[in-house]
């Protein structure tokens, strides 16, 4: 249950947050390294959403 709170929250930020992440990443005058900036923090976000090592079902 805690898995799909958390998703529909990154959701909604996503969605806010959307537009002004790609203008940011597309400026033509802004740095190369951007894009990859964003897909190191999603790839980060991720690895701690998907946590094979964590024990839900122990309290």
């Amino acid at each position: 249950m805690n898995n799909q709170q958390t998703l529909i929250a990154v959701l909604i930020i996503a969605y806010v947050f959307s537009p002004t992440l790609l203008n940011w990443m597309i400026n033509p005058e802004g740095s190369w390294l951007r894009p990859y900036i964003i897909w190191f923090f999603m790839i980060i976000a991720a690895i701690f959403v998907y946590q094979p090592w964590r024990k839900d079902d122990q309290s």
